[in-house]
């Protein structure tokens, strides 16, 4: 345990009781959780930060919104506003509704993307019109009570030490994956051996009526800041300038370095709100740079906050690529989780569309 650490340990073992008695307060009912009529399916994770639940989202979404309409409600972490909002073309923004509904909404046009600190308040709105809702990053948002819950593990740090804030990155103690229906253990090899995939099962323990699924990053086609697909090349003697703000990069950076090892990374922290400054200076390296062959790729989630009007003059100025990214199960493990998430949603809807 570094030093730093070591000072926050004791602020982590208050915050840990008081974690412990707010969720007992739910277990036991002191506080009520609050149940809707329509299937709710919740996406999170134990550790603070990314473990895949905007793919996992993306993902979910792509599955069911043919046959129903569903409607996706987050905290829209990073916002400048407040309350509820229903997103459109004009709102989303990072600023309005944060960097990842943005995302879902750009992503998804026709899908309803809200945003509501209060996530039961936000469902209520929503209720009238849909007849599916997905909460991401609400495993701990625990006012709503979810009919299906997803739990996601980033597979890098499954058995890193599991300190709770400030210490280290834990909301919640582990022992707290019990609640969940579905584990997911995300951003795993792609040859991900069975003997690995074994020692993961022992050290989560699944419970009896928890399913346990393994997935890894899929990388797709770079695009433009509008959306449009490219037809870019990445070779060995490419300079990549990368500009990331997400809570764990180095997959994408091992992705990268496949094709170059000339990487240069503008590394930012989780939701950094890229300031005039921080895109100058990526500017002027990129300028600096007398290679013929440079690049610059940033994320999904990056580019929304890219998308600042402070920003645009510049931003617009730089040959900028998007790299997305999606899930895919391991295992031949799709069918079995379409199947359990598909016959939840069958289950517990009563109309299988809304006049």
């Amino acid at each position: 345990m570094s030093y730093l650490r070591l000072l926050l340990f004791p602020f982590s073992l208050i915050y840990g009781l008081v974690v412990i008695i707010r969720n007992w307060c739910y277990d036991t009912g002191f506080f009520k959780s609050q149940k809707f009529d329509v299937p709710v399916i919740s996406i999170g994770n134990l550790e603070v930060g990314g473990a895949g639940k905007s793919p996992m989202t993306e993902y979910l979404i792509r599955l069911f919104k043919n046959d129903y309409i569903l409607a996706t409600i987050s905290r829209g972490y990073g916002r400048k506003t407040k309350g509820f909002i229903n997103a459109t073309e004009a709102t989303a923004t990072a600023a309005i509704i944060g960097d990842e509904p943005a995302q879902f909404k750009h992503k998804f046009p026709d899908v309803t993307i809200a945003v509501c600190e209060n996530r039961a308040d936000g469902i209520k709105r929503l209720l009238p019109d849909h007849n599916l809702i997905l909460m991401d990053d609400a495993y701990q948002h625990r006012v709503v009570k979810p009919g299906f819950s997803l739990l996601l593990f980033d597979y890098h740090h499954l058995t890193q030490p599991h300190l709770l804030l400030p210490a280290g990155n834990m909301r919640e103690p582990f022992s707290g994956y019990w609640r969940a229906d579905v584990l997911v253990i995300s951003k795993c090899p792609s040859a991900l051996t069975i003997t690995e995939r074994d020692k993961v099962t022992k050290y989560i323990k699944p419970l009896s009526y928890q399913q346990l699924f393994f997935t890894t990053i899929t990388y797709r086609p770079f695009q433009d800041l509008a959306g449009n697909i490219t037809d870019t090349v990445i070779d060995q003697d490419t300079i990549v300038f990368l500009l990331t703000g997400i809570a764990y990069p180095r997959p994408l950076v091992q992705h990268l370095k496949n094709y170059t090892s000339f990487i240069i990374h503008h590394n930012y922290p989780d939701h950094h709100r890229f300031s005039l400054k921080n895109i100058s200076k990526l500017a002027d390296e990129f300028s600096n740079c007398a290679s013929d062959k440079k690049l610059i790729i940033t994320t999904e989630k990056d580019a929304q906050r890219l998308g600042e009007q402070e920003l645009q003059p510049l931003v617009k100025q730089l040959p900028i690529l998007v790299l997305p990214i999606g899930i895919s199960f391991l295992n031949s493990g799709q069918q079995q989780f379409d199947q359990s998430v598909i016959n939840y949603v069958r289950q517990h809807t009563k109309h299988n569309s809304i006049h």
